[in-house]
C-alpha cells in the first residue's frame, strides 16, 4: 500500500506531462503536410490596424466621410484674416457658403468697391488656401441700411427716412 500513493501521483504527473505535451504540439505543430503557422507580425508596411497621429486619423475621416468641402470652408472662415491679410479682413467678413458661391459682407460701401476691384487676388488668394473649384463665385454685399418695414401694418410712403438731411 505505500507504494499507491506514489503511483497515483506518478499516473497524475504522467497525465499532466501529456496534457502539456499535446498543448504545445497543437501550438507549433499542425497536421501532416502543412507548415506550422505563425503568428501574424508587424511589418514595417503599414496597414489599417497601426497607430496613427491624430491628424492622419482625422483627415481619414474628413475624407471618407466626404467632408473635404465643408472642411475647407471652415479654414476659409477661421483663417480669413490670414487669407485676404489683416487690411481687408478688418473691413469684410465671409458671411455664408452655399454650393460654391461664397458671400462676403463689407462694413462700407467704399470696402464693397474696393473688395471688388481686389477681386480677382481674393479669389486666387482663396483658392491657393482651400484648393481650387471649392469657392467657385465670390459675391460682396454692401452695408445693408435698416428695415422700417416691421410689424403688421404700414404706411405706404418714404416712412421715417424723410427726416434724414
Amino acid at each position: 500500500m505505500p507504494d499507491e500513493p506514489d503511483d497515483q501521483a506518478a499516473a497524475a504527473a504522467e497525465a499532466a506531462s501529456a496534457a502539456l505535451r499535446r498543448a504545445t504540439r497543437s501550438t507549433t505543430k499542425s497536421k501532416k503536410g502543412q507548415q506550422p503557422k505563425t503568428s501574424r507580425r508587424s511589418t514595417p508596411i503599414p496597414d489599417g490596424r497601426d497607430p496613427q497621429t491624430l491628424s492622419a486619423a482625422v483627415e481619414g475621416l474628413i475624407r471618407d466621410q466626404g467632408w473635404q468641402d465643408q472642411s475647407a470652408v471652415a479654414v476659409l472662415i477661421s483663417e480669413w484674416s490670414q487669407i485676404v491679410g489683416p487690411d481687408i479682413a478688418d473691413h469684410v467678413t465671409p458671411v455664408s457658403f452655399d454650393e460654391g458661391e461664397l458671400i462676403l459682407q463689407a462694413e462700407s460701401t467704399a470696402w464693397a468697391t474696393q473688395v471688388r476691384l481686389l477681386l480677382p487676388q481674393v479669389h486666387r488668394a482663396v483658392d491657393e488656401r482651400v484648393g481650387r473649384g471649392v469657392v467657385t463665385a465670390i459675391r460682396i454685399r454692401g452695408p445693408q441700411a435698416p428695415n422700417w418695414s416691421a410689424g403688421p401694418r404700414r404706411v405706404p410712403g418714404r416712412g421715417p427716412r424723410d427726416t434724414y438731411g
